[in-house]
């Protein structure tokens, strides 16, 4: 049986659904799956176990939903823009800003990829899977507009964007004792956008001419 907020018209109930799901994806993030049960979820979104269970049924059709609102925003940031799109920003800056907006906003979904993926979960492992996917499809859009180095690894390129990403919210407690701010402070993740994208462009190193 299919989760009820494919299907759901009120306004009130699309808003309580949505707000169960992301209940659930931030007691799913900080705690795991298994220690995260319907009645946390409800005490968490301010509702009832009952309209958790009337929109959701259970916990499988509940992590179905979370599995899909991570993937649906990791989409937005790894995907990239389609092939002949017009963008203000050339490659490296669009990835950039995706990736620091992928942190800023979504720092849960990255927390819990991380965490059901470290357990083993095998949907944390189809979402890491699909992420991979969109973005060597993306790399492999930039390569057919002559935007990427011929020498380019793209498996291992597309891997250290992801990777990347999920550390930096894995660390973030342990990064902010570098910055003058808080990771998600407005100037901190602007420097952290200019840094990654100056990456993806430039690289480290000047070699000798």
């Amino acid at each position: 049986m299919e989760y009820n907020t494919v299907v759901l018209t009120d306004e009130e109930d699309l808003t309580a659904a949505a707000r169960i799901r992301n209940a659930a994806l931030e007691g799913f993030a900080l705690n795991g799956v298994a220690a995260t049960s319907i009645r946390d979820v409800a005490t968490r979104a301010g509702v009832s176990p009952g309209l958790v269970q009337h929109h959701f049924q259970n916990k499988d059709n509940l992590r179905k939903a979370v599995n899909d609102y991570v993937t649906r925003v990791g989409a937005e940031a790894i995907g990239g823009r389609e092939s002949g799109t017009a963008t203000e920003a050339e490659p490296a800056q669009d990835i950039g800003n995706r990736l620091t907006a992928w942190l800023q906003e979504h720092r849960l979904s990255l927390l819990y990829v991380i965490r059901a993926a470290a357990e083993g979960d095998d949907s944390a492992l189809q979402i890491f899977d699909t992420f991979v996917e969109m973005g060597d499809s993306q790399l492999g859009r930039l390569a057919d507009e002559g935007l990427l180095r011929e020498n380019l690894d793209r498996r291992w390129a597309v891997l250290h964007v992801i990777i990347m990403n999920l550390a930096t919210a894995m660390l973030e407690p342990a990064i902010n004792r570098y910055l003058e701010a808080p990771l998600r402070d407005a100037k901190q993740l602007e420097r952290w956008n200019r840094a990654s994208t100056e990456m993806f462009r430039s690289g480290f190193f000047r070699w000798p001419q």
